[in-house]
């Protein structure tokens, strides 16, 4: 493919998955001028939510549809659906028709995330793609620490609505690019050996008992009695359709998330722990900015630039750990510290009220924040390195849902406990206040913004109200984090597989799973691991291993691009090795006097002599020795052959290039 066409796809699709996720983030500090203008102050956490869970419930099925079916069609109409959602949720009258765009958003959402990473795989060769990778890593962490500061400026300057239409302009151009650049839906020049097929029937079930029990954590106890029939109606809607889970995924040929994973005590513990991070993490994302909002009465901009500690912190402990793990193989006593440090972050936001300090908060976040690092981009390792092969592509998709699962439930569940204390405590307060004639005591509670319309006597008994309101819900947090903490103690250190150490960001910062196949989790690993390698004098290394010895490394590099080649000009490998003719003329005179290379008559033209490609050769199995030895830890897998049979000759520059 042309470099180009390539670039406008690249950057479509980085542009695509920014859009995605984004939306995770940019909503949370406009949710209380939403509220102010829409009302229903109880339904806010739904807004984050709704998206959250569609995204996070429909990632599996884009990632094996694009698989089956091809993924330029399903890419333009994740595209088609989630500009549809953001233009509807922009022109929302009120809370409930907000909640139910933000899901048809988080529908695209989920297809955005997952195939945009897919296609990468597609029109990117192995040699190229672990830079790539760093590039898609570098969006999730730049919508982490933007989006809150993003919405806060569109509320400021704008309005709430552009929160959503900000999507529209970018989405469109992704949308062109993409339809007028990608090839057409191919199997990237090669027969997919583990072509899945789809477990419809887990998909809808898990996605179904799922949303029930996020219903129940919801409405219990604030919008319906426990006892109400619709709670208890959801309950058991919930357990009947995790029964049919079960059922269902002992029967599937390739379950969406096999019942087999959970006798692994690490796979299990990490699961858990996962859950609770996101419950944590967006529990704090969602109801931050309304305590600085309401309480300390900063604008929208401003609480998105107090959240900037958090973000952060989990960005930088995140590339920390990763090295940390790297260099010394070893993981289990991170989740232990990330989850122990989180805890004293959830802690130390329970003591929050209206006397404290911004500067002591952004200090506490900032403690949340390097928790999270330290414990996001583990657990995905830990599971990672926890499977055998077949179970690689579900088991990481699996500990990634979890943590989304966990953050829907988070903000549900700690939105309940808003809810209901600051209910409690209002009632209370307006029991015994004089408030002024005409004034209707329920806009306390639908829009907080009316407590700047009152008197500062009374206005400050209702801001007491929301700041301790919104410590309740960390208060609650705290104990639920602190159990993560007792169990990552359960985790077990066993010896670090080579391609496992190589995470990168988009797994700890991505807040929704991405659906890949157990092969394709290993090239991706695999590809970071041979792109680092390449920088470190690959071709000096190469020649030594293949015997030539004698030979400097820009001599190897030019008979790895003539290997099978015939004649290939001058010009073509100057302009491929990016340097001058006069600069690589001294290589090429060295392997046509050692007998290796035959110039043209013109001398326009190099080729191998027979004895040139037996070196060829002895590279290009050197080259595969190398990547075999890398993905040996897996055990025995003809996939895995085949593996790098097809992205050796890659590595060697057959299809990019990257000077010696």
């Amino acid at each position: 493919m042309r470099q180009k066409g390539l670039g406008l796809i690249i950057i479509a699709l980085m542009l695509g998955m920014l859009l995605a996720a984004l939306d995770q983030t940019i909503v949370s500090t406009a949710l209380p001028t939403i509220v102010s203008d829409l009302g229903g102050l109880e339904h806010l956490s739904w807004v984050v939510t709704g998206y959250m869970l569609a995204s996070t419930v429909s990632t599996p099925l884009w990632g094996k549809l694009g698989d089956q079916y091809g993924r330029k069609r399903l890419f333009v109409g994740a595209i088609v659906i989630f500009l549809a959602g953001s233009a509807l949720c922009g022109l929302s009258g009120d809370m409930g028709q907000l909640i139910a765009f933000r899901s048809v958003q988080g529908l695209g959402g989920g297809g955005l995330m997952v195939l945009a990473q897919a296609i990468v795989g597609d029109v990117v060769s192995a040699r190229e793609r672990g830079r790539y990778q760093g590039f898609f890593g570098g969006v999730f962490a730049v919508a982490s620490i933007v989006g809150p500061l993003l919405g806060g400026l569109f509320v400021d300057h704008l309005s709430w609505h552009w929160v959503f239409y900000v999507n529209l302009p970018l989405g469109a151009v992704a949308l062109l690019v993409i339809a007028a650049v990608l090839p057409a839906d191919r199997r990237a020049g090669r027969q997919r050996i583990d072509r899945p097929r789809v477990d419809y029937a887990g998909v809808v079930l898990l996605g179904g008992a799922t949303s029930c029990l996020v219903l129940v954590s919801t409405w219990g106890g604030t919008l319906y009695p426990w006892g109400d029939p619709v709670i208890a109606g959801l309950a058991i809607a919930a357990v009947a359709l995790l029964a049919g889970w079960v059922l269902a995924e002992r029967r599937a040929a390739e379950p969406v998330l096999p019942l087999g994973l959970f006798r692994s005590r690490a796979f299990a513990m990490a699961s858990v722990v996962g859950f609770v991070v996101g419950f944590g993490m967006f529990g704090a994302l969602t109801y931050l900015p309304l305590f600085l909002q309401v309480v300390h009465r900063v604008s929208p901009t401003v609480s998105g630039l107090y959240l900037l500690p958090m973000m952060a912190g989990m960005l930088t402990m995140s590339i920390v750990s990763g090295q940390i793990i790297t260099r010394t193989g070893k993981y289990r006593y991170l989740p232990i510290a990330g989850t122990g440090v989180a805890t004293g972050g959830m802690l130390l936001l329970s003591t929050m009220d209206e006397h404290s300090s911004l500067l002591a908060m952004g200090a506490y976040l900032l403690v949340l924040g390097v928790g999270l690092g330290m414990t996001t981009q583990v657990l995905v390792i830990v599971v990672q390195n926890a499977v055998g092969f077949e179970n690689l592509g579900v088991a990481t998709s699996g500990a990634t849902y979890f943590r989304s699962i966990g953050g829907s439930f988070g903000v549900a569940t700690l939105g309940s406990v808003f809810t209901a204390t600051l209910g409690t405590e209002l009632q209370r307060v307006l029991a015994g206040a004089r408030l002024p004639p005409g004034f209707d005591p329920a806009r306390v509670r639908s829009d907080p913004a009316v407590l700047g319309r009152l008197p500062p006597a009374l206005a400050g008994e209702f801001i007491h109200v929301y700041a301790s309101a919104i410590a309740a819900v960390f208060r609650v947090a705290a104990p639920i984090m602190f159990a993560a903490f007792v169990l990552s103690w359960f985790i077990p250190q066993t010896r670090l597989r080579e391609t496992t150490k190589a995470a990168d960001l988009g797994e700890s910062l991505g807040a929704a799973s991405a659906e890949r196949s157990s092969l394709a989790e290993v090239e991706r690993g695999l590809v970071r691991l041979a792109d680092a390698d390449l920088r470190r004098g690959y071709y000096a290394r190469l020649g030594a291993l293949a015997g030539l010895d004698s030979l400097p490394p820009q001599a190897v590099w030019i008979i790895a691009r003539l290997g099978g080649e015939g004649w290939v000009r001058a010009d073509t490998l100057a302009e491929r090795a990016r340097v001058s003719r006069e600069y690589g003329r001294p290589y090429a005179d060295r392997l046509v006097a050692d007998g290796l290379a035959h110039r043209s008559e013109d001398g326009e033209s190099l080729r191998l002599t027979p004895e040139g490609e037996q070196v060829a050769l002895r590279l290009l199995a050197c080259s595969r020795e190398g990547l075999a030895r890398l993905v040996g830890d897996w055990g025995p897998d003809p996939r895995l052959d085949q593996l790098c049979d097809r992205i050796a000759p890659q590595f060697l520059g057959v299809d990019s290039d990257r000077p010696p």
